[in-house]
C-alpha cells in the first residue's frame, strides 16, 4: 500500500499543488483545511506522514502537532511555515516535529524530506531504541545499544568504559539517541545544538559527528553506531 500522507494546509492553492505532487509520486492524500478536520483525519485513520501548516483556522498548529504526537507518535510530521526564527524551529523539533520548512520551499526538498523521515521504522524503533529508565542512584539515563548515557551530568559509556565527549559531542549523540531511526539534517543538529540559525555552508556538524565515531571506534570497533543517510543527514544505525 501506498504511503498515506495527511496535507494540513488552509491554502487552496498550495493544498492543491501538494496534493497533486505526492500523488504524482506515488503517495496517496487526504487533504485538511482547519486543525480540527487534521485531527479528525488522524483519528480516522493515521497516516505515514503529515504535512502540517502553522497557521490552520480555528486551532494552532503547534497544538495540532502535540495532538498528533500524543495520538499517533509514530506518524511523522514535516512543519511547513512562512514562520521564521531559529527560536521557532528548535521548539518545534523539541516538540516532535520530524522536520521543518519555511515557506516558500523548493518540492524536491520537501519529497527528499519527507522520503528521509519515512524512512524511519517505527517497530525497530520501539524494539531497539533508546530507552529512560532508571540508571545509578535513581538518575534517568538514556540507553542505545551498550551506550549509556547520564543527562543530569552529560556523562556517557560505552560498555562500563566512559566515553569522553565535549558538551556539544555529547547534545548531537543525545539528540540521535532520543529519536534512533530518525534522519536528522545538519541544519536539524546545527540549530538544535548551537541554538543558531545554520547558512549552510558550517562544517561543525560533520567534524563533530567524525570526532563522536573516532570515540566510539576506540571503545567498541566492531559497532557502527551512526549511519550516514548521503545528502540528507545521519541518523543511529
Amino acid at each position: 500500500m501506498h504511503n498515506y500522507i495527511l496535507i494540513a494546509e488552509d491554502d487552496n492553492d498550495i493544498s492543491r499543488m501538494l496534493a497533486e505532487l505526492l500523488s504524482l509520486n506515488g503517495y496517496r492524500t487526504v487533504q485538511a483545511y482547519s486543525g480540527t478536520e487534521a485531527l479528525l483525519c488522524v483519528e480516522k485513520e493515521a497516516p505515514s506522514a503529515v504535512i502540517l501548516d502553522l497557521m490552520l483556522p480555528g486551532m494552532a498548529g503547534e497544538e495540532v502537532l502535540a495532538q498528533i504526537k500524543r495520538e499517533s507518535p509514530d506518524t511523522a510530521v514535516i512543519v511547513a511555515s512562512a514562520k521564521e526564527g531559529v527560536d521557532i524551529r528548535i521548539s518545534l523539533l523539541r516538540a516532535g516535529a520530524d522536520d521543518y520548512l519555511t515557506k516558500p520551499f523548493d518540492t524536491g526538498e520537501l519529497l527528499a524530506r519527507l522520503e528521509a523521515v519515512l524512512r524511519r521504522s517505527a517497530g525497530a524503533a520501539r524494539a531497539d531504541g533508546a530507552l529512560l529508565q532508571n540508571g545509578r542512584a535513581g538518575e534517568q539515563t538514556l540507553s542505545y545499544k551498550d551506550i549509556t548515557m547520564y543527562p543530569e551530568d552529560f556523562t556517557a559509556y560505552v560498555g562500563g568504559t566512559e566515553l569522553p565527549l565535549t558538551r556539544r559531542e555529547y547534545l548531537i549523540l543525545e539528540l540521535l539517541m532520543e529519536n534512533p531511526g530518525k534522519v536528522f539534517t545538519r541544519n536539524n543538529i546545527y540549530e538544535s545544538v548551537w541554538n543558531e540559525e545554520f547558512l549552510g555552508e558550517d562544517n561543525a556538524v560533520n567534524v563533530h559527528i567524525s570526532n563522536i565515531r573516532q570515540k566510539l571506534a576506540k571503545l567498541h570497533p566492531e559497532e557502527s553506531y551512526i549511519q550516514t543517510v548521503w545528502g540528507i543527514g545521519f541518523k543511529m544505525k
